[in-house]
Parts: structure tokens; C-alpha cells; sequence
């Protein structure tokens, strides 16, 4: 990148130049000059690797889920390229001046079922999320809805919280204080309505094809558990006429190496990175058979804060000195990584100085290992855990080659620089997402890609009542500085907490974060118009085949 642009703006720059590849020039073969439409419009996935653990908004909590959602189920807005909202089943909306009471104005639009999608559609599915009794894991982002949090922790009644279905078409929504991203919030998978009628019949209503009623682009066909997903096009969707796929198939595909195969064979026309070995990485990239660009998101490895010695940060901070960031990036991934050096992402912008968040702050953590310091704060904070050696832990990652490398490498650091045995455990998705959730671990991967363009959906993840923070991790004055930063509109101000937030983050080092991700993608030829969005999320609603 040239002298004196902003890496924020260069990665905006790329991010819209990869937009615009991924959007090709229309929703034509015709207009985009790229040959005839194939007649067979049925499109073959390699984008999930096991079985989603909920296709229901209340259960959804991971990108498996999320990929899948992102073609059944549209909310109030969608993302735009720049990770706007612009209309989704909202066709309009007004706020009064400092955005704390909006109306939406709800377009025609009906359920997989044929029934209307409703106002109180989206009334209820909202209080069903904030509901103490379901417990669900995102919560915490409708607390920006007046009453909200005090209804989720039973000091209020659902009647009180700010969102109100006043008739069949519109939704009323006050928040408890200015809130400038939460349109782009209401974007997020969590944020989406559910049929009510369906639900209140039906607890397990997202569990098998037959029962699933959804209002994307997309319906479930068929649902083969723990083999394979088909989704049709859904003939009731509101902009149906755009829709040309009439198939996704979604074989679930854990190994990478196996998905290539099938794309080199013609058996997947489009994938993630979910079947791009990691040894092939930087051969695909360079070859142009995959694509890749910088990604707003970060690996990072996660401590239980509740399990000793990890209650400790001294030892949290001697395990994150202890790992060499820049030879995982340059000799393990090989995809354009970058070592991370905080929490908050490469591409998160800074609203108040108009640049990368993480360029403002700069380094919290260096690309290599620092062995010496390490060991160190690692005798030291044994010693005040009144432990003579470090006592066995196990590392768990989820079953995945890329994830498996990391973990490997990891274990050969922290027993060069800290001569500590670690033992690596891996269990496949669901079970690895049950046990996070439970605080099963000693210390796992992590990963987190953002729900909404502010670098708040970094921050929140580790206030001390978060659904996401499985590390325990709880800290008054962290609690303090994100809820100032969500109290106000001034973005010199919201941006200031969060900064002195990410401070306190990178001194008690509940997560050390590891890389900042790319975007590695494989597409044939043939498939034109997937749009990749900004927060990581991938849509085919106007995506289309061309003759081979």
C-alpha cells in the first residue's frame, strides 16, 4: 500500500473493488456480456463444513447458521456495499432527530407459507430474543431497545420494551439512547423476524425442511441432518422476479481437501474458504483459481478467566507473548493475514478520526515472539496462583484442517518460548459452540467477524453480561466505558471509550489476538453475481449460472 493512505481507506478501496467483481455488471447474462444463461440455474455450495447448530434467529450464534440465514430469512433493512442498511422488508423508515424513535414502514411481503409477514412478526420474534426464559446467546443486542435489558433481566414487563407493532405494516421503535449504527444492526440474522403463527404451534418449527417457514430469497427443500441441506427458490419471496437460481445445494463438507476436489471435479461451483486446503492457500491465490482480500474479522485464542491458572493475567499475557503471530501468518496460512495487534480488526473504521480503528490506536502486540518476557510473567504468575509449574491444559479448536495447523503450531511455541506441554483437543462445530457456551475449556479459537459496520460489535462481545463472552472475562470499568460509548451519538466520544476499552482488553488479555483475516473465495466461471458483503456475509439471491 502506497505512502500516505490510510490502510482504512485502501481496504475500503480493495473491499469495493472485490464488491464489484463479485456483483458483475447486472442481473443479466446479456447486460454483463457474459454469455447465455445456462438453463439448469442449480448452484452447488462448498461453503459448510457440518451440520448448523439453529436456523432459527433465537439459536443462531455462529457464520455456519449465518450463511444459511443469509438466504432464508430477510430483516427490516439488508447491507448495502458500504455496509449501509438500505430497505428490506422495511420499504421506508422515519426517526426524529437524534434516531432514538424510528418507524418503519413494512412493504407487502409473505412467509414461505403464503401467510403475510407482519409487524408483529418482527414485535414478537424481538421479545422472544430478549426473553430471560430462552436465553438466547444475542440478547445484548436489542439492550439498545427501551426496557430491554430490564426486561431480559426481569425488572420490566414485555409490554414496556420499545418495539411496538402499532398495525400490520408498520413498527415503532424507541431505543434508550441515540444509537448511529443501529440501522445496520438491524441487519444481523438476530434482528430478523420469525412467523408467529408458526412458532407458538410449533416450538421445533426451524429444525426439519417440512416445518421451516422463512421469507428470503431461498426455502429449505430438504434437510438431510448431518449430511446435507437443499434449498429451492421461494416463489413468495417480495422480489421473487430477480431471484434466477431455482437450487442451492449444501453438502456439508468438513474436509477441505475432499471440497477442493470436488471443485476441481465440477461437483461445487462456489466456495468459501471452508474447502481451500491451507497448504494450497498461497498456490490458489497466486494462480487466480481463488481470490482473496483483506476481511474485517480476527482469529484469536481465548482463555476461561474462571480456570486456573488462566484467572491469572499474568499468565494469560505469557501465553499470548509466547506466540510468533508473523511466522503462523507467513508460514502456516500463507493467505494474506495480517498479525493482529489488537482486538479490533484491519477495515473497522474509526468514525471520529476518519481511519482504520486499529490504526488510531497502534500496537498493543508485536508480530513475533517475545520468549524472555514470557517466561517471566509466566513464573510470576504461577508463583501468585501458588502453583510451582503450570498444571495441564488443553487447547480445543473445532475439527478443521486450517484450524488444526494453528493449533499445532501454537502447542510447538508455547513449549519452545514457555516449555509447557499443551494437549489439543478438537470436536466437530456444534459440540466445539455447546462447550465455549458452557465454559467446558481451558482455551480455545475463537473467531469473530462483525454483526454490524461499528467497531462496537468488537467491543460489547466482552462486557461482563454479553451472551458471546465465554471467557468470563468481567471487568467494572470495561463495563463502564462501553456502556459510555453506547449512552451518545457524538462519535469523538463513543470512539474514545472504545479505545480506552480495547486498553483494558490488551492489559488483562482475556482473548490474544492471533491474525486479521482475508476473504479467500473459489468461484468457477460460470457463476456470476454472488454478492460478498462487507460484514463477511455471502448472498446468492441475485446470483446466476452461465452456460459452461
Amino acid at each position: 500500500m502506497g505512502k500516505g493512505i490510510s490502510r482504512g481507506i485502501a481496504f475500503l478501496a480493495i473491499l469495493s473493488m472485490v464488491v464489484l467483481a463479485a456483483c458483475g455488471g447486472g442481473n443479466s447474462a446479456d447486460k454483463a456480456g457474459t454469455g447465455e444463461l445456462a438453463e439448469k440455474q442449480e448452484i452447488t455450495l462448498g461453503n459448510i463444513p457440518s451440520e448448523p447448530p439453529g436456523l432459527d434467529p433465537l439459536q443462531a450464534k455462529d457464520s455456519v447458521s449465518g450463511d444459511i440465514l443469509a438466504q432464508t430469512m430477510v430483516g427490516l433493512t439488508k447491507m448495502g456495499k458500504n455496509g449501509e442498511a438500505i430497505p428490506g422488508i422495511a420499504e421506508k423508515w422515519d426517526a426524529n432527530e437524534d434516531m432514538t424513535k424510528i418507524t418503519f414502514h413494512l412493504r407487502d411481503a409473505q412467509w414461505s407459507n403464503g401467510d403475510p409477514v407482519t409487524a408483529e412478526d418482527f414485535e414478537y420474534a424481538w421479545k422472544r430474543m430478549l426473553d430471560p426464559k430462552n436465553g438466547a446467546v444475542y440478547a445484548y443486542q436489542l439492550f439498545y431497545l427501551k426496557n430491554g435489558e430490564k426486561y431480559n433481566k426481569g425488572k420490566a414487563k414485555a409490554d414496556d420494551v420499545g418495539v411496538k407493532a402499532v398495525d400490520d405494516k408498520t413498527l415503532e421503535v424507541e431505543l434508550e439512547q441515540p444509537t448511529p449504527y443501529f440501522l445496520s444492526l438491524t441487519t444481523f440474522y438476530s434482528l430478523r423476524p420469525v412467523p408467529k403463527k408458526v412458532v407458538e404451534k410449533n416450538k421445533d418449527w426451524a429444525s426439519e425442511a417440512d416445518s421451516y417457514v422463512c421469507n428470503g430469497p431461498f426455502k429449505v427443500k430438504s434437510w438431510k441432518h448431518d449430511a446435507k441441506i437443499v434449498l429451492e427458490k421461494n416463489d413468495k419471496y417480495y422480489d421473487a422476479d430477480k431471484v434466477k437460481l431455482t437450487q442451492i445445494n449444501l453438502p456439508f463438507i468438513a474436509e477441505p481437501k475432499t471440497g477442493y476436489q470436488m471443485f476441481q471435479t465440477g461437483d461445487v461451483d462456489s466456495s468459501n474458504s471452508n474447502i481451500v486446503p491451507t497448504d494450497l492457500t498461497k498456490k490458489l491465490l497466486d494462480s487466480g483459481e481463488a481470490k482473496g482480500a483483506p476481511q474485517i474479522a480476527t482469529y484469536t485464542v481465548e482463555f476461561n478467566t474462571k480456570k486456573k491458572p488462566f484467572n491469572n493475567k499474568k499468565v494469560r499475557k505469557a501465553f499470548s507473548l509466547a506466540i510468533d503471530r508473523k511466522q503462523i501468518v507467513e508460514n502456516v496460512l500463507e493467505g494474506g493475514q495480517e498479525p493482529a495487534n489488537g482486538w479490533v480488526p484491519w477495515g473497522m473504521p474509526d468514525f471520529a478520526a476518519g481511519k482504520d480503528f486499529a490504526e488510531v490506536h497502534g500496537k498493543y502486540i508485536e508480530p513475533t515472539a517475545q520468549a524472555d518476557e514470557a517466561k517471566k510473567l509466566l513464573e510470576e504468575g504461577l508463583k501468585e496462583e501458588g502453583l510451582e509449574k503450570m498444571p495441564e491444559m488443553t487447547y480445543l479448536y473445532n475439527t478443521d484442517d486450517g484450524h488444526k495447523k494453528i493449533a499445532e503450531a501454537l502447542q510447538q511455541m508455547w513449549k519452545e518460548n514457555l516449555d509447557v506441554n499443551v494437549k489439543l483437543g478438537n470436536v466437530e462445530w456444534k459440540v466445539f459452540l455447546e462447550r465455549k457456551t458452557a465454559g467446558d475449556f481451558d482455551f480455545a479459537r475463537f473467531g469473530w467477524l462483525p454483526d454490524y459496520i461499528d467497531p462496537m460489535t468488537f467491543m460489547d462481545v466482552y462486557m461482563t453480561d454479553s451472551g458471546n463472552n465465554d471467557t468470563k472475562f468481567s471487568n467494572k470499568k470495561y463495563d463502564e466505558l462501553i456502556k459510555k460509548a453506547k449512552s451518545t451519538a457524538d462519535q469523538k466520544v463513543r470512539m474514545k471509550a472504545l479505545h480506552d476499552a480495547e486498553d483494558i482488553l490488551m492489559d488483562e488479555m482475556p482473548v490474544a489476538p492471533l491474525y486479521w483475516y482475508t476473504r479467500v473465495y473459489m468461484d468457477k466461471d460460470y457463476v456470476k453475481n454472488v454478492y460478498r458483503a462487507i460484514d463477511g456475509s455471502v448472498y446468492y439471491e441475485e446470483a446466476y449460472l452461465t452456460e459452461k
